[in-house]
């Protein structure tokens, strides 16, 4: 399992699994020939995207971002739809740091679509139940609204498994939420209404995980946005707004994913100055 230390924030990347979407979809308007010389992708048009949680502990505190996609959640159709190849080992991970889901204290949702949150519940016998019972997650007012009574667009990426066995747990906010001190979630909208972002920050020391407006490190680029994304130009604004100052103030992109980067920082013309890789060995 990869580390990275920002200040004193530990962060961990577990493993929940791994889908693979479409390319088309994934670089929107963006051409093939432009995207796969940056992003790899298959003979199905798919590109392996990851959805690994990012463990962080902070303060005696163990803080789960994101969930992973969970065990035993898709038909056989929706796992070649997605390209599921492997489900999640959040728990075998936790279980190797010495920790168990009882443990988490804080589940921290950037947004609520399926590839990050069907890791929040499981399956007891025929009763679903959160993973997490101890936790308090952490999900915007509006994704929280949307999930519960989703669209004729969004119901294909909102699934009532992932909010009724939690809804006891959640705690809702508006604009952004600090839940300890140096660990912030912040409304963006643009991949879906309710999507945020989640900044770090501890001894001088800055990070910044910018979800799905920017999944990939393929996706630096402002204009590069998601075909999924339900407001695109909010998207693009964030994007303009939060890496330029990530990047100035010499701060870590984290990512859950990405098939390549674990983590990295970029400078202003964009070159790649550090990295923690993702080891695909131990998989």
């Amino acid at each position: 399992m990869e580390q990275l230390e920002v200040g004193n924030i530990k962060i961990t990347w577990l493993n929940g699994g791994v889908t693979h979407m479409d390319g088309g979809a994934m670089f929107g308007v963006v051409p093939r020939p432009l995207w796969e010389k940056k992003y790899p992708v298959n003979e199905r048009n798919q590109i392996e995207l990851r959805t690994d949680p990012m463990l962080i502990q902070l303060d005696g505190k163990n803080i789960l971002v994101e969930a992973g996609i969970g065990n035993g959640k898709f038909n056989d159709k929706q796992k070649r739809n997605f390209g599921i190849e492997q489900e999640s080992k959040v728990k075998e991970n936790l279980k190797e740091l010495g920790l168990s889901t009882e443990d988490i204290h804080i589940v921290l949702m950037t947004h609520m679509h399926f590839d990050h949150a069907c890791g929040v519940s499981e399956w007891a016998g025929e009763d679903l139940v959160s993973v997490f019972p101890n936790a308090v997650y952490y999900v915007n007012e509006t994704e929280w609204e949307e999930l519960k009574a989703p669209n004729i667009r969004s119901k294909a990426t909102y699934y009532k498994e992932n909010w009724e066995p939690i809804v006891s747990q959640v705690q809702t906010y508006k604009e952004e939420v600090e839940p300890v001190p140096g660990v912030r979630l912040v409304h963006t909208g643009g991949h879906s209404d309710g999507h945020s972002i989640l900044k770090l920050e501890s001894e001088g020391e800055r990070a910044v995980h910018m979800a799905d407006i920017m999944p990939t490190h393929a996706h630096r680029n402002p204009l590069w946005v998601l075909a999924y994304d339900d407001y695109p130009m909010d998207s693009i604004g964030a994007k303009q707004a939060h890496i330029g100052e990530a990047i100035e103030a010499d701060a870590w992109f984290l990512f859950y994913h990405d098939y390549k980067y674990r983590a990295l920082k970029w400078n202003e013309e964009n070159v790649v100055e550090e990295a923690v890789l993702r080891n695909r060995e131990n998989e």
